[in-house]
């Protein structure tokens, strides 16, 4: 397993693990699959020094990647980023989520994050469960935000402050 900062040649890898998620309406708002070319401008938003993306490997097949978005686009926001993770179905409950999110926390200081947050439908109970037990707690619920397939759901925020310790 390795895990790396990812390159423009992985993009149609990453695409393809993000556009699996959405049948699913666990992981992502999207509602059909999206194209290589529409995530290329996202793509190049990503820097390793500041909001990087990365991939995870297993025997060089990326099975899942990680990336720290910018939180609401201002300059007072500067040391909080929102990380999203996808794992390709066929390495779902291997932990590779966990171990990207690990990473996360630990490399945040060296990106200058102070604090994480996570955009997680109330019903995807896996991830949840994942950011609880890494230390994130529910900092926020947004009822009925989202409709999937006429199904109205709503959206948890989920939140970590960097090197402080949980009260849970």
């Amino acid at each position: 397993m390795t895990i790396r900062h990812a390159t423009e040649t992985d993009l149609p890898a990453i695409v393809a693990i993000y556009n699996a998620a959405i049948p699913s309406r666990l992981a992502t708002a999207d509602l059909e699959p999206v194209s290589v070319e529409s995530r290329r401008a996202w793509f190049q938003g990503r820097s390793p020094a500041y909001r990087p993306l990365w991939v995870i490997e297993q025997e060089g097949i990326i099975a899942g990647w990680l990336s720290f978005q910018s939180f609401y686009g201002r300059p007072a926001y500067i040391s909080t980023a929102e990380i999203s993770i996808y794992i390709a179905p066929a390495f779902h409950h291997c932990g590779l989520g966990r171990q990207l999110l690990t990473l996360a926390i630990s490399e945040s200081p060296n990106l200058g994050l102070k604090t994480l947050l996570g955009f997680i439908f109330a019903h995807n109970h896996p991830s949840l469960k994942l950011f609880e037990t890494s230390g994130f707690q529910s900092w926020g619920h947004l009822p009925q935000v989202a409709e999937l397939d006429g199904v109205e759901r709503d959206l948890v925020i989920m939140g970590l402050r960097i090197g402080e310790k949980s009260e849970v």
